[in-house]
């Protein structure tokens, strides 16, 4: 159902600028937890943070292509010390939290401007489906709130960060 609201959405959508698509910085992580005013709302232990951007022109396209992409990633180390396996292959999870700034134009002045930031009801609806596509492939997703003023925590493992823009796939 969420697939075909989506569907209808995109079809009744204007694009506001086809150059700029969907936006994730995974991280990948021993632990990490988000809280909201204080209060601890999800938090897992291996597996990635997801800093999750979208803009008006993504489509299921873009989710397809990154679920698939995330879900394989090797960036895990297998009994060697190589970074070989998949976050599928340890049974890791996933905090997906979503980071409109991940859009942020500081081209001009010293405020950063957001317009290319997806409109909110749109950005959530897919950044919803993006995390029900996630947990279709057989991963474990914790979320944020969208929209909401966000603490994360983490212990990032590596450092392993890795920026996925989807206009340059």
């Amino acid at each position: 159902m969420l697939h075909s609201l989506v569907k209808n959405f995109l079809a009744d959508c204007v694009v506001k600028n086809i150059g700029v698509k969907m936006k994730i910085v995974l991280q990948r992580v021993t632990q990490a937890c988000v809280s909201i005013a204080g209060d601890k709302i999800g938090e897992i232990e291996h597996g990635f943070v997801l800093f999750v951007g979208v803009a008006d022109a993504d489509s299921q396209l873009e989710i397809d292509y990154l679920v698939r992409k995330i879900s394989q990633l090797r960036v895990f180390e297998d009994d060697n010390e190589r970074m070989n396996l998949s976050i599928k292959d340890i049974d890791g999870a996933i905090l997906s939290i979503s980071q409109f700034t991940l859009f942020a134009n500081t081209k001009k002045g010293n405020r950063p401007s957001f317009t290319d930031a997806g409109a909110p009801a749109f950005a959530s609806m897919m950044y919803d489906h993006f995390n029900e596509s996630l947990r279709a492939s057989g991963l474990s997703v914790i979320t944020g709130e969208f929209g909401a003023n966000m603490q994360v925590s983490m212990v990032n493992d590596g450092p392993v960060t890795i920026l996925f823009d989807t206009a340059h796939q």
